[in-house]
């Protein structure tokens, strides 16, 4: 048997961005991670083919193999590949680190069999609700078109904060969690888009998703909130099936995992990944957000939002910078809004024209000229895409040099230190600045140089006591 790869095709193949996470979290912690089932088929979802494979020759093995005999599986070519596996599932403690044996960690093998075979009473894939007559069930298109509502509200006011375009706001929970992030920051007076916040906007909703959890991974601690059971409440939504109502009694037994569950059941119902009749239910319905988590599955196949894909393309870019775009959603109009200035509105059109004045106020809210043409790219339309290149040349290198006239001149608070007695003064305390590493500029033949407002005490001390030894300085 040998694990034929395609190695130009595994090196493509970027890890998930949970799985860093994880592999930095000690050993102690993934183990108890691993108890769960629905924990460990979320992990190997999110792992490489590659990794997937060895993970499955050795899931089923009573006793280790020897890493010779494992070896002897791989082709030359993807020896490099193979070799990279089985260090990020050493990272995972998903194997172990011996270089002689090669066995999964027996509690992930266990709840590994587990997930596939079924069994067990751990409630690790969730509770579902009994029926209850008294109501109607929510159906798919109410669940996706809910979801939908709240992810567009966390975009329309990252795009629209402090402009009053918008009236919808999220939750102080949601907006403390876009600063943490670096997503949105306080700008002149006003919490506005940051430029990793219009970079946030360019990826898919399910690369958003993530990196907003993960943020929120990271703050669990602080929040006095148990990390294994956030991530294995997120890993059980993950693997729950969509349109079905889930009970929030039974899936936890301590007091420490029901009080985290509860603070999640209000969080994630904010970011859409879940909904609840009322605050108090005792019963949820995951959304299309949160079953997909682990899968490759669109988390929102009916978003018309700017991260929905080339495939959803609406600008047009002529040379004379004007824009045509075809959108009626108000989310894609105001994320144009940010760098293009706007002229008319129609029922399915909106047009308007990158100027100069447009491009000054995107790059004074911290958005760059390339991120504005890799917007530009990735929504334009069909007809766009029949162009090469796509954009036109000339609107491309005129954003890059109202980019460079914004920024040829830079600003510097500091001291001028001149009318030095001799060049010998002048050189020695200029030497004394450079290894402050503080001279921001200097003229040999004028006898002077500029250096930062934080090196101006250490450089005066120098030249006072210079002066009080008797030096001419």
């Amino acid at each position: 048997m040998s694990i034929h790869l395609s190695a130009p095709a595994e090196q493509e193949h970027s890890p998930h961005s949970l799985i860093p996470f994880l592999q930095s979290q000690s050993q102690s912690l993934l183990t108890r991670l691993y108890q769960r089932p629905s924990a460990c088929l979320s992990i190997f979802r999110l792992l490489a083919p590659l990794q997937q494979q060895i993970v499955m020759n050795l899931l089923w093995l009573e006793s280790a193999i020897a890493s010779s005999t494992m070896a002897a599986w791989v082709v030359r070519d993807a020896k490099r590949n193979y070799d990279t596996a089985l260090l990020s599932l050493f990272r995972l403690h998903i194997l172990p680190t011996s270089p002689v044996k090669l066995a999964l960690n027996p509690t992930f093998k266990s709840s590994m069999r587990q997930s596939l075979t079924g069994g067990g009473a751990t409630g690790s894939f969730g509770v579902p609700a009994d029926m209850d007559n008294s109501y109607s069930p929510m159906t798919v298109e109410a669940l996706d078109g809910y979801a939908l509502e709240r992810w567009e509200t966390i975009l329309h006011y990252m795009v629209s904060s402090g402009t009053g375009q918008t009236s919808l706001r999220p939750s102080k929970d949601v907006l403390f969690l876009l600063e943490q992030s670096g997503l949105m920051g306080s700008h002149n007076g006003s919490f506005q888009i940051t430029s990793s916040g219009f970079q946030f906007l360019l990826h898919s909703p399910h690369a958003q998703l993530w990196a907003l959890l993960l943020e929120y991974l990271r703050m669990a601690e602080a929040r006095s909130m148990d990390l294994v059971e956030v991530l294995s409440f997120l890993f059980m939504l993950s693997t729950m099936e969509l349109g079905r109502e889930y009970s929030t009694e039974g899936t936890n037994s301590t007091p420490a995992a029901v009080q985290t569950q509860k603070a999640m059941l209000s969080d994630l119902r904010d970011y859409g990944l879940l909904w609840q009749r009322k605050p108090s239910s005792r019963r949820f319905y995951p959304t299309r957000l949160s079953t997909t988590l682990t899968s490759s599955s669109p988390p929102l196949p009916t978003s018309s939002g700017p991260s929905s894909g080339v495939k959803e393309g609406f600008i047009v870019l002529e040379t004379n910078y004007r824009v045509y775009a075809y959108t009626d959603n108000p989310l894609q109009t105001a994320v144009l809004n940010l760098f293009v200035s706007l002229k008319y509105r129609f029922p399915n059109l909106v047009v308007g024209a990158i100027t100069r004045e447009s491009v000054k106020k995107a790059l004074a809210n911290g958005i760059s000229a390339e991120q504005i043409i890799s917007y530009l790219i990735a929504h334009a339309h069909p007809q766009m895409r029949k162009n090469n290149p796509l954009l036109p040349v000339t609107v491309q290198d005129q954003i890059r040099l109202w980019e460079l006239e914004r920024n040829r001149l830079k600003s510097h608070e500091g001291f001028l230190y001149t009318a030095f007695a001799s060049p010998a003064d002048y050189q020695l305390v200029l030497n004394y600045a450079k290894q402050l590493d503080v001279v921001v500029w200097e003229s040999g033949a004028k006898r002077c140089f500029f250096a930062t407002a934080e090196g101006h005490a250490h450089i005066k001390g120098f030249i006072e006591r210079r002066t009080g030894a008797g030096g001419e300085v």
